[in-house]
């Protein structure tokens, strides 16, 4: 007997079991049985006992000892063997080494305090892989010393590799909240992370064109943001050896003070960064920007005294212009109805007293933040408001009108790219967002000497550092636009749109090939299902002969390693 297999035109091929046999002297076959409801891997198992093989039970061949989560380790390995990250951290193999590549591979993999960490990959390949299976937290903290020692040498081969002689350098500040109260670098402050009476600390952060992280500098709450312009401009130009360089920073970054005191005596130090509302309002008031040229185009330039030797590149975003006058018509009409609350409990003789009316009145006020627009009258029985109109009306001047400053001549920088060099800060933002959110979690921080605070920062950077170089393979799999052309050629003062394919990706939620469309966090997670077996032989003890079985990847899969390994510095 055997089987045949026959081709069926359009339709699936036949399985046939068929036996020969001899008739009148000739040989001839017959079909025994239709077998095309069968998987291949069942044919296959027929045709071996066919052959008089022996078939036995795969419990009977092996048994699996251990599973260890391996696909997004490797993943992350990957990316870190492409960018040289160990020659990055130190020429030499150490052991401390080995420890920092392990703690920014957990970072990104899953985020943990560092006694979490030592426990958690455990149950992943990541401490076997790279020797340090037998790691304590204390192993982690001093292994975080070393770091620090080093971070000076580590910023300035990140800095010669991605920052180039008279290019951009984007710069921006962060904080991230504290739980404790005993590190000598934790402050009360602006609190960015909304957790009121929380201690925490600065952060700055430098960043190559595109968002890719250089360095990062770690300052106590006090500090204010344009006060940490001259360290980083320090290190640029002294540690880093950048003679020339163009710094993009926000309107509270780079202040008039800041440029006065820190840029202006500076050669080969260039600026982009904007004006603040209130020399905006200034500017129109006095005529020097006439918004009637906003009705031919979006963006001109001007120059003004107040501003010597300086370009001023007045912009106006009608859908933001929008967006804002509905928010501010919102807010105000909220708050209005309630103190018509207010208003009518004082009527009545419910709420009484100057000062629990305002109480009262301040919680209202408060809720909305739009005190600046009301007048209030507040007695011991009463009580009266308006709103403020010409104030209304004055702010609303300046809705989606926004102005460029910079050192730049017209013939080092047209206002279009300038513009776009401005709003490249967002790629700043979005580090920050990726460091202090679900993905690398740098907040709360938990170390308590000053040291550890700074290595917990760096290595976060660290981490970050590898994984914008992951996102950037992964374009092809994730929600993230591909064109990224488009960005030097489109409008830069209209919201920006992404590219027709990017749209389709988004509302099909699948590739070409059907496979689902994935975020950065999913796609790690669909890694992580290859894991790695243990096996060894049946009756044989656990410390006996063993060997490894690794699940085979799926397409998804197969193609997030491979375009890791497109990653090039």
């Amino acid at each position: 007997m055997y089987i045949a297999i026959v081709p069926n035109r359009s339709s699936p091929p036949a399985v046939l079991l068929r036996e020969g046999y001899r008739e009148g002297g000739k040989a001839k076959n017959r079909t025994l049985a239709n077998l095309s409801s069968l998987s291949m891997d069942q044919v296959e198992a027929l045709r071996a006992v066919l052959r008089g093989e022996k078939l036995v039970p795969a419990a009977d061949l092996f048994e699996v000892s251990s599973s260890r989560h391996h696909g997004h380790v490797e993943a992350v390995r990957v990316a870190m063997r492409r960018l040289g990250l160990e020659q990055v951290l130190a020429s030499r193999p150490s052991r401390d080494r080995d420890l920092v590549c392990a703690m920014i591979a957990a970072r990104i993999v899953t985020p943990h305090a560092k006694l979490a960490t030592t426990r958690w990959w455990q149950s992943t390949t990541l401490p076997a892989d790279l020797g340090v299976a037998e790691a304590t937290e204390d192993d982690l903290y001093e292994a975080m010393d070393w770091l620090l020692d080093r971070q000076a040498g580590i910023e300035k081969k990140l800095a010669a590799r991605h920052l180039k002689e008279g290019g951009l350098v984007f710069y921006d500040l962060s904080s991230s909240y504290f739980e404790g109260t005993s590190c000598p670098l934790a402050r009360l402050g602006y609190n960015r992370d909304r957790k009121r009476g929380k201690l925490q600390v600065n952060y700055g952060l430098v960043t190559a064109p595109g968002g890719c992280p250089v360095a990062v500098s770690v300052f106590d709450e006090n500090t204010g943001d344009s006060s940490t312009l001259p360290t980083q401009i320090n290190k640029l130009k002294g540690a880093f050896k950048i003679e020339k360089l163009v710094l993009v920073g926000d309107r509270g970054m780079i202040s008039q003070k800041a440029i006065d005191q820190d840029l202006k005596a500076l050669a080969g130090l260039a600026w982009i960064t904007a004006l603040k509302s209130g020399q905006i309002r200034s500017l129109i008031e006095a005529g020097s920007i006439q918004m009637g040229l906003f009705d031919e185009r979006n963006l001109f330039e001007l120059t003004h005294p107040d501003f010597p030797g300086q370009r001023l590149i007045a912009c106006r975003n009608v859908e933001l212009q929008k967006l804002r006058e509905h928010k501010r018509r919102s807010l105000i009409a909220a708050t209005a109805a309630e103190l018509e609350r207010v208003r009518d409990m004082v009527e009545r003789g419910s709420l009484r007293g100057s000062d629990k009316i305002g109480v009262r009145v301040g919680k209202v006020i408060n809720k909305y933040k739009v005190q600046k627009h009301f007048a209030l009258d507040i007695g011991e029985q009463s009580f009266a408001f308006h709103p403020l109109i010409d104030a209304i009306a004055a702010e609303a001047a300046l809705d989606g009108v926004y102005v460029i400053r910079t050192s730049l001549s017209a013939t080092e920088m047209s206002a279009d790219q300038t513009v776009r060099s401005y709003k490249a800060l967002a790629d700043v933002e979005r580090a920050f967002l990726s460091l202090k959110t679900i993905e690398l979690k740098v907040r709360p921080i938990h170390h308590r000497l000053e040291g550890r605070v700074r290595s917990h920062i760096f290595l976060c950077m660290l981490a970050y550092y590898v994984e914008w170089h992951m996102r950037e393979a992964w374009r092809p799999l994730m929600f993230t636009d591909q064109d990224q052309q488009a960005k030097q050629t489109r409008d830069p003062v209209a919201p920006a749109k992404r590219s027709a394919a990017a749209l389709a990706k988004v509302a099909a939620r699948t590739l070409d090939d059907g496979t689902p469309v994935h975020c950065f966090l999913t796609l790690l997670t669909e890694l992580g299902t290859i894991v790695r077996n243990t096996c060894h032989a049946p009756g044989t003890t656990r410390s006996g002969p063993t060997f490894e079985v690794v699940t085979t990847a799926n397409p998804t899969q197969a193609r997030a390693l491979e375009l890791l390994k497109t990653i090039a510095v």
